[in-house]
């Protein structure tokens, strides 16, 4: 365990960190280095990864399928466990137990776990969480958001291709099926920016953590933080292993859903209307516990990858 804290999580905990600190010294205009990283740096990663990927379109899909089906056991752990209580609380334990961090932590992680191989499968996990996510957010809220709108299928439609993230994915799979080419000049340029990706995203996470408060923390948080760290690599098993996934990629989805909650799990509470101070207990108590939780899977690996 020493070695996966030492080799995998230091780097990831050193980055983070002096974001967290530089966050807590100075204000920093967090929307603009996320605006950067949405729109910018993870559509050049998210190109770049799959036209250079050797991650094959069966390989890719049931990957895709576990994350799916991990994602909606967890989202009914955090139900489950939300029980009895109003329903604001409860959708947003839901959402705290099943959103996760599969690209800020999750993507240099499985770089500095299983080399470029995980990065590879890695980032297909990330991208379906993206899409996965945007839908999630509207569909398990189901309510309105601060300027009152609805958001229906028509709503969750609109807000999953409004990601460029999403677009570029769509276009790179075409070049990539039809086999075509782009020019040498532009994939140097795409792969500068996408090798920019991780820092700032580690960076990101810790201006995010460094600017928040401390949120109140209760059972329920405590248990939903524990669905989150715990109960996610074993469903994660559990299904990866039913649908047929071995070695690197079971491993991979594991990691995956070994991940604390995501910070964008508590902008879609507060975008949608949920309670944003469980929301943020959660990803204040699956971050700070996942130095452990995280550094336990990767130690358990091996085998698998």
């Amino acid at each position: 365990m020493f070695q996966a804290l030492s080799n995998v999580l230091l780097p990831v905990m050193i980055v983070a960190g002096l974001g967290a600190l530089l966050a807590s010294r100075m204000q920093i205009d967090q929307v603009t280095v996320s605006r950067i990283t949405m729109y910018l740096l993870i559509p050049a990663l998210v190109l770049d990864v799959i036209l250079q990927t050797p991650v094959k379109a069966a390989e890719a899909g049931q990957l895709g399928l576990a994350f799916l089906l991990t994602m909606g056991l967890s989202l009914a752990l955090g139900w489950l466990i939300g029980w009895g209580r109003p329903d604001a609380e409860r959708r947003s334990l839901s959402a705290a137990a099943g959103i996760w961090n599969s690209g800020n932590m999750g993507l240099p992680i499985a770089l500095f776990a299983f080399g470029d191989r995980g990065f590879d499968q890695a980032t297909v996990v990330f991208l379906v969480s993206i899409v996965a996510m945007y839908i999630v957010g509207p569909a398990i809220y189901g309510s309105a958001s601060k300027s009152g709108q609805k958001y229906g299928v028509a709503g969750i439609l609109k807000s999953v291709f409004r990601l460029p993230t999403v677009w570029v994915a769509l276009v790179a799979l075409g070049l990539r099926l039809l086999n075509v080419p782009l020019p040498e000049g532009i994939t140097r340029g795409v792969s500068l920016l996408a090798q920019a990706t991780l820092p700032l995203v580690l960076l990101s996470l810790g201006l995010q953590l460094g600017a928040g408060g401390w949120p109140p923390l209760n059972r329920r948080v405590w248990l939903a933080s524990a669905a989150r760290l715990i109960g996610g690599p074993l469903i994660a098993l559990g299904v990866g292993s039913l649908v047929g996934l071995r070695e690197l990629p079971l491993a991979v989805l594991i990691l995956s859903a070994s991940m604390p909650t995501a910070v964008n799990a508590l902008l879609l509470a507060q975008e949608y209307g949920g309670d944003s101070e469980t929301v943020a207990g959660v990803v204040l108590v699956t971050t700070l516990g996942s130095v452990l939780t995280v550094a336990a899977v990767v130690a358990l690996l091996p085998g698998l990858g």
